[in-house]
């Protein structure tokens, strides 16, 4: 594979989020749908395998997000750990929070993001670099434009990002399927979005 095709796979991802999306200016209903024509084209341009329907990946990626499902289920439970998320503010942008985590994250954000870089830059990298090495910390570039308009730390949120895509790629590399960390990173981001509005409800219950 040419090194050229290498490097416009990892320069492409991050350009698209960065400048190209929000240069469209487009309300959220479109950004989702130009991140799903995005990621289907980038994984037909540089043959991406995400290997969705596989057994193993299901496996892995139901244990995944049963763990943090469970986890987000034990801080709503004690007091003092439902008292952190009590502090998060709700980001539920230009939707209600059904479609929110029931449009948007799945295809948007967690369909788009694991056909580019689970399903195609990681097996692509592998094949030319013999390591998905650099997958990760392009997954964590990719977030620099969300996190500056939710006026997030940029560093902090480039770190957090790429430790999480360390932990998806790895669950790839296992599982031989992009869906494995397509379902850990569901249970992530759905979790982290009702997680704050379920404590709220708690609270309101018990007053």
């Amino acid at each position: 594979m040419s090194r050229f095709k290498t490097l416009a796979a990892l320069i492409l991802p991050p350009l698209w989020n960065n400048r190209v999306l929000p240069a469209l200016d487009l309300p959220l209903r479109g950004r989702t749908a130009a991140n799903l024509v995005f990621a289907t084209g980038y994984t037909k341009a540089f043959q991406g395998t995400p290997n969705w329907l596989s057994a193993s990946g299901f496996r892995w990626g139901s244990a995944s997000a049963a763990i943090v499902l469970t986890g987000y289920a034990i801080a709503l439970s004690i007091p003092p750990l439902r008292r952190i998320p009590l502090e998060i503010e709700t980001r539920t942008p230009e939707t209600s929070t059904l479609e929110w985590t029931a449009l948007h994250i799945p295809l948007g954000t967690v369909l788009a993001e694991e056909a580019i870089f689970r399903g195609t830059l990681d097996p692509l990298l592998t094949r030319s670099l013999g390591t998905p090495a650099l997958s990760p910390l392009d997954f964590g570039l990719w977030h620099i434009h969300p996190a500056r308009t939710a006026n997030d730390s940029i560093p902090a949120t480039i770190l957090a990002t790429t430790l999480a895509g360390l932990l998806f790629t790895e669950l790839r590399r296992r599982s031989n399927s992009a869906t494995a960390p397509a379902l850990l990173h569901l249970a992530l981001n759905t979790g982290a979005a009702l997680t704050p509005l379920a404590a709220r409800r708690i609270e309101q219950f018990r007053k």
